[in-house]
């Protein structure tokens, strides 16, 4: 019997099932980690110096993760290795919901990066698999709204179980979350399918072909310079947005003043301005360049840096949540695409994986740094203006990169 398909290219049914693999693999396992922190530190009696280890022993997993990733996509293929991260992530979640003190806290959160990981990669990968060049940016943009709706639903619903549950609300904010993982670990093995040749189909897009004179026969130097560029790119911004995406409510709460719902309704503003940060920012860059987009969002990402660090007060600070959401997620999205615009659809898992590895060390320092500086100073205000200082450098570095082939 022919296997019946939707009325409409299956790459969209990839990018729902995307969205929802993203809401889980890094909304609720990272973004929502800042939601949950302040409750957490009084719970278990955390110092700042550990709760930016705990940040950091999930952004060491995930580097793990990222080096385990291309064989393992190799071997299982996307969809396997997608789903087994979403399990993974899952079962650490709930067991988080258990713990008592800060070594559990860390064993169990590292190990929910090497599960978000596993997830993100593959996933991001498939973008370069079911579209073609001029809708890549879109596509992704549109798979990175999962971000912003799990930050939005975090914000609404961990303060709500706090006030009901008291001091272990924090505990039942786990398991939900870990509950809802395990859902979309499910309808990720239903719906994610490799590629398009497994339901008879080709990318989506434009099928006008590259003139084979702009693709490169083997890689290059320039493609490495490249690729090795990008990576100090991705850099950059994994060492600066998630100081952002796990102090910021802390900061709200501590420094401000601010009461938990409070700085929850700020913390979900992020996640609205995210559901339109990849998918504007993604198109823009299929418009105006990789580069350009990318020295764009880096601009943008300094302004909001800067405002978090400047003492303004609470105008100043609601100004820069408003845009670190509108540019929390264009990162992701632009590299995603670029990475199969320079390196082409044969390398893209390969290259895709690399410069990866180099955003997990750039947030597995951040972190960890921030509170470092944080339990000297009192506060993270100085490790917001170091991190406006490193995306302004991005912004320049971007300004530097090359036409890819056959592209802008």
């Amino acid at each position: 019997m022919p296997r019946r398909l939707p009325p409409f290219h299956y790459g969209w049914v990839i990018v729902l099932a995307g969205a929802l693999t993203l809401f889980a693999c890094l909304g609720l396992a990272r973004f929502a980690f800042g939601m949950l922190l302040p409750a957490m530190r009084t719970g278990l009696g955390l110092a700042y110096d550990q709760m930016g280890l705990v940040s950091t022993g999930n952004f060491a997993g995930y580097l793990a993760a990222v080096a385990l990733a291309p064989l393992l996509i190799r071997r299982l293929r996307p969809r396997a290795t997608i789903v087994a991260g979403l399990l993974l992530i899952a079962a650490c979640m709930l067991a988080l919901g258990r713990c008592h003190g800060f070594l559990p806290v860390l064993a169990l959160y590292t190990v929910v990066g090497v599960g978000s990981g596993l997830a993100n990669i593959p996933v991001m990968v498939l973008v370069s698999h079911w579209f073609r060049r001029e809708r890549r940016g879109r596509a992704a943009g549109l798979m990175v709204t999962g971000n912003g709706l799990a930050i939005i639903f975090a914000g609404a619903l961990v303060p709500v179980l706090n006030r009901g549950l008291g001091g272990d609300g924090w505990r039942t904010s786990w398991l939900v979350l870990g509950l809802i993982s395990l859902g979309i670990a499910i309808a990720a093995a239903f719906l994610l399918r490799n590629d398009p040749a497994e339901l008879g189909l080709e990318p989506l897009g434009d099928r006008r072909p590259i003139p084979p004179e702009q693709i490169p026969a083997k890689e290059s130097p320039d493609e490495a310079r490249t690729l090795i560029q990008l990576g100090v790119l991705y850099l950059i911004f994994g060492a600066t947005y998630m100081v952002y995406g796990t102090f910021i409510v802390t900061t709200m709460v501590e420094d401000f003043g601010f009461s938990e719902a409070r700085a929850g309704m700020f913390w979900s503003w992020v996640g609205f301005f995210g559901l339109f940060s990849g998918v504007v920012f993604g198109g823009l860059s299929d418009r105006i360049g990789r580069k350009g987009g990318l020295m764009t969002v880096f601009a943008v990402q300094t302004l909001a840096y800067l405002l978090a660090g400047s003492g303004f007060g609470t105008a100043a600070l609601l100004a820069s949540v408003v845009l670190y959401g509108i540019a929390a997620f264009a990162i992701p999205t632009i590299m995603a695409a670029a990475i199969g615009d320079y390196l082409g659809l044969s390398r893209a898992a390969a290259a895709f994986s690399i410069v990866t590895f180099f955003f997990a060390a750039g947030q597995t320092v951040g972190p960890g740094a921030a509170g470092v500086i944080a339990e000297g100073s009192g506060s993270f205000a100085s490790s917001y203006l170091v991190a406006a200082a490193l995306t302004g450098i991005g912004a320049v570095l971007a300004g530097t990169l090359p036409r890819p082939p056959g592209g802008s």
